[in-house]
């Protein structure tokens, strides 16, 4: 798992068009992850499309989102297409990186199976360090806490 103040790892993923991102290709730019259990569900819709709504405010902050599970490229997709998503979404299907990232198993916050992805955010400072993180968040309290460690982090760099 990942420890603040430390770098993040490094993971190689498709995004939904079936293009490899690496998490390195952004080193000088901020960078959002959220992690979400499923594509097109109540809460996913929420959170992802509130990432969205502010996405002109993370840009303005010289940073990226990037959401992760563990759908298919196909279904990342049609999901970004239908809710008009701006940023990457990357299909993790083996759960490696959700896994290592200590953001894969029983959602802490619903306590349901089966086991996936459970909604977490990390935020990522231009040199690649891990700034902030929460596994298991609400998906307002994600973009919420994310905006707000973005915007410290603009104010003192």
């Amino acid at each position: 798992m990942p420890t603040i103040g430390q770098a993040a790892p490094d993971f190689s993923l498709l995004n939904q068009d079936g293009v490899e991102i690496q998490l390195s290709d952004f080193r000088g730019k901020k960078v959002i992850i959220f992690a979400f259990p499923k594509a097109n569900t109540y809460g996913c819709n929420n959170q992802a499309c509130t990432f969205r709504d502010v996405f002109p405010q993370i840009t303005a902050k010289n940073a990226i989102v990037l959401g992760i599970s563990s759908d298919s490229v196909e279904t990342l997709s049609a999901w970004k297409q239908r809710q008009g998503l701006q940023y990457d979404l990357l299909s993790d299907p083996d759960h490696q990186m959700l896994d290592s990232w200590d953001a894969w198993g029983v959602n802490l916050l619903l306590f349901k199976l089966p086991i996936g992805a459970t909604r977490s955010y990390w935020v990522i400072d231009e040199d690649g360090i891990l700034v902030d993180q929460q596994i298991g968040v609400r998906p307002q309290e994600s973009v919420n806490r994310a905006l707000a460690t973005i915007a410290r982090l603009s104010a003192t760099g």
